[in-house]
């Protein structure tokens, strides 16, 4: 953290010395207490922060990807004629000429048995 305000070794002596001189001996354990909890919230804040932005980065590039995934498998799925027109690939609807229903499909009801 301190790398971030730029402070050098000889900087920070004499912000302590000055504390020091300021606070007094008796006030200086507490002040240090008080300034060490401090870092440690804003440290955990800046995590909490951190974390939620790069979950909502994931979420959004995982909704990319799979938006360019289905846009591909559905280019991938129409077939183009040589004019460039694309054609449908619909099945027809007709039903199977062996598929007769079921006895208990017809009545609605289940026969039990023994």
């Amino acid at each position: 953290m301190l790398l971030f305000f730029d402070i050098g070794t000889g900087e920070l002596i004499l912000i302590l010395l000055v504390v020091f001189v300021v606070m007094g001996p008796k006030k200086l354990p507490e002040v240090a207490r008080t300034m060490g909890k401090t870092i440690n919230e804003l440290k955990r804040a800046s995590a909490g922060f951190k974390n939620e932005i790069n979950k909502e980065v994931q979420r959004l590039d995982r909704e990319t990807r799979f938006n360019d995934f289905l846009q591909q498998k559905a280019t991938q799925d129409e077939p183009v004629t040589k004019e460039g027109e694309t054609v449908s690939t619909k099945t027809s609807s007709k039903p199977l000429e062996n598929s007769d229903p079921e006895p208990e499909q017809e009545t609605g009801r289940v026969e039990r048995k023994g």
